[in-house]
């Protein structure tokens, strides 16, 4: 064998040992075509991104997670790249919306706050309904996440569309129905289109009574179950004021019929107090979160999420249908259990219904504090990165880059802009290291042959 033949074939070896390294990549995001999951009659500014995971468990869960302002699906996708990996390893879809051109999601017209009305509400709940016939999904494991105008998003589909979703959480959003109020109802990406003034400053108050009966008037007649919610909300928020979290307290704890005053509070992290409310049959049902000092910048943690929705492991039914048999859809047939989660690495002990170990907080953004990261059940590990405004750049100046590679994001008087960390793990190291070894095995010189 010569020099070189030795060298190529020395190459071939590291080859396949770096590319069995390489972590497959079968499933990506993708774009739906409107005509295939059925925008007619409903705005055609609405697209559809999804990504099903190359192993999906057996009836997928689905997970919606609308974009904040000015955001796109794709980027929520990396965005939200903790909660696509448990995907990968769980099974569950992910549906990434986007208002396509537009400034922020509708959360405030009547045809979105009407069930069955059409609007960026309605539409995002057809996708729903593809992605649950195509996929033969789980009809009774459909949640919502978002932050900020997602957040405002996730509380909408949740109060008009109970009979859909089963859960959701909100990182900075609004009492559902708050966003009407003086509703900006302007197409396009301009400063004020898809804006409330008095519910983003928090002059929007109403009585428990009247938050419950303005939310029952979307779906008139509807009795059945309605979702469990976490709000997440930092107190020095000047976007979308921490007022509303007062309003949200006196609407979902109405809607759920529960007692205006909560059945405990609790400190699951230095800077972070929790407010909770159990139902009936004992399980939490409703969890208002205060981050003391944190601006526009609540951290998105992906296993936390999951964890939530009890999505941290494969199988099994949703933690509050387990454990209120009868109680909620689907409660009165048990479901396989799943796999033990993992425990997670540090932090203090979570204090949900289903209490773990919480993981790592990440870095904050510009304004923002620690990264708090909740423990769900069993002890999720926490990812890095934390939402990247503060309280943002006035009038359009830019807000500095988040820490842990976050962005900074953007704001304007009238709107808000904000990047999640992306924790995302890519293969491009991976693949430079199999470039810079074929370099040096092709670049070496040669011995001259004697």
């Amino acid at each position: 064998m010569n020099q070189l033949e030795s060298h190529l074939l020395g190459f071939a070896s590291l080859s396949f040992v770096l590319l069995a390294a390489l972590p497959a990549r079968g499933a990506s995001l993708q774009k739906v075509d409107q005509s295939e999951w059925g925008v007619d009659g409903l705005p055609g500014h609405v697209n559809m991104y999804i990504y099903v995971p190359d192993r999906l468990a057996t009836k997928p869960p689905i997970v919606v997670a609308p974009h904040h302002c000015q955001g796109n699906g794709p980027g929520t996708f990396s965005e939200m790249s903790s909660l696509v990996s448990i995907a990968n390893t769980s099974g569950f879809i992910m549906i990434f919306p986007e208002a396509t051109g537009q400034n922020c999601w509708d959360a405030g017209s009547t045809r979105s706050l009407k069930h069955d009305g059409g609007g960026d509400t309605g539409a995002i709940v057809q996708m729903v309904k593809y992605t649950l016939a195509k996929y033969d999904g789980d009809a009774g494991r459909v949640y919502s996440v978002g932050g900020s105008s997602g957040g405002i998003m996730t509380e909408a589909l949740l109060g008009v569309y109970p009979d859909v979703f089963m859960a959701g959480v909100s990182l900075m959003g609004v009492p559902c129905g708050c966003w009407a109020e003086g509703y900006n109802d302007v197409t396009g990406t301009g400063n004020s289109a898809q804006w409330s003034g008095p519910c983003g400053g928090g002059n929007v108050t109403k009585t428990a009574q009247q938050w419950g009966d303005l939310v029952r008037s979307y779906y008139p007649g509807y009795t059945g179950h309605r979702p469990r919610l976490q709000h997440w909300h930092g107190t020095a928020d000047t976007i979308l004021s921490y007022k509303n979290m007062a309003e949200d307290v006196k609407e979902w704890t109405n809607l759920l019929e529960l007692n205006e005053t909560p059945d405990g509070t609790d400190t699951p992290q230095r800077g972070t107090t929790r407010q909770f409310w159990n139902s009936a049959c004992g399980y939490t049902v409703y969890e208002a979160f205060s981050m003391d000092g944190v601006g526009h910048s609540v951290p998105f943690d992906g296993p936390s999420v999951a964890a939530y929705f009890g999505l941290d492991r494969v199988g099994g039914q949703d933690p509050e249908t387990a454990a209120c048999p009868g109680a909620v859809p689907g409660g009165d047939t048990g479901g396989a259990g799943g796999a033990a989660g993992t425990g997670g690495a540090g932090g203090a002990t979570g204090a949900t219904s289903a209490a773990g170990v919480g993981g790592a907080g990440g870095a904050a953004g510009t304004g923002g504090a620690g990264g708090v990261v909740e423990g769900g059940a069993g002890g999720s590990v926490g990812s890095g990165g934390a939402m990247g405004t503060g309280s943002g750049g006035a009038n359009g100046e830019d807000a500095s880059s988040g820490a842990d590679g976050s962005t900074g994001g953007e704001s304007t008087d009238s709107g808000c802009s904000c990047a999640l960390g992306d924790d995302a793990r890519g293969s491009g190291a991976q693949a430079g290291l199999l470039l810079a070894a074929l370099g040096l095995l092709l670049g070496r010189p040669r011995r001259r042959q004697r």
